[in-house]
């Protein structure tokens, strides 16, 4: 089993969030994970993405030349990112922010929704970044939502932990959105 994404978008849309708690869900698994982020000197407004690989034999390099998933939460992050994805791969767009006529593949899996809109009307705009790896949780099934709430555990402060239950319910929705799209069973 082997599964890379590259997640991007802009500083403070919990981009490096999302790809640490799968990174922490993989390992809650038992499985082999490499986590690179890389953000702008900006920080919240500048870019920011990440790369998760996930496997269950050793992983060689941390680095993804062509992912074979592309999350995409914002217009740079389309325009630098969507000619990486492989042939086939997934494609994950937030066109709440993005254009749907601004992604050029063809040959990849495109899974398109207005994410900001779907988080606020759950509870909260800043939740899009769940929804998101929801979407991708739902059409992958690289790791279980136990393992996600446990990633949380992990990664959140216990004064932010109040906050898991509305987390896991955006990415329960991000799942059954792929779920509708055709995701994997």
């Amino acid at each position: 089993m082997y599964h890379d994404v590259t997640m991007a978008g802009f500083g403070g849309q919990g981009i490096l969030l999302i790809g640490n708690l799968l990174a922490e869900a993989a390992l809650a698994e038992g499985l082999h994970v490499t986590y690179l982020p890389s953000y702008g000197v900006e920080m919240r407004g500048g870019s920011a993405n990440c790369t998760v690989v996930i496997s269950d034999q050793e992983i060689g390099s941390p680095a993804v030349g062509s992912p074979r998933a592309l999350l995409v939460m914002s217009r740079p992050a389309l325009s630098r990112f969507q000619a990486s994805v492989k042939p086939g791969g997934l494609l994950i767009v937030n066109t709440s922010l993005i254009e749907p006529a601004e992604v050029e593949r063809r040959d990849v899996e495109l899974l398109a929704y207005p994410l900001n809109q779907i988080a606020l009307e759950l509870s909260h705009q800043r939740l899009a970044n769940m929804v998101a790896l929801g979407l991708y949780l739902g059409r992958t099934r690289v790791v279980g939502l136990e393992s996600i709430e446990h990633g949380f555990a992990e990664l959140l402060s216990e004064k932010n932990r109040v906050f898991i239950p509305q987390n896991v319910a955006a990415i329960q929705k991000g799942m059954a959105l792929a779920a509708e799209a055709g995701g994997k069973s």
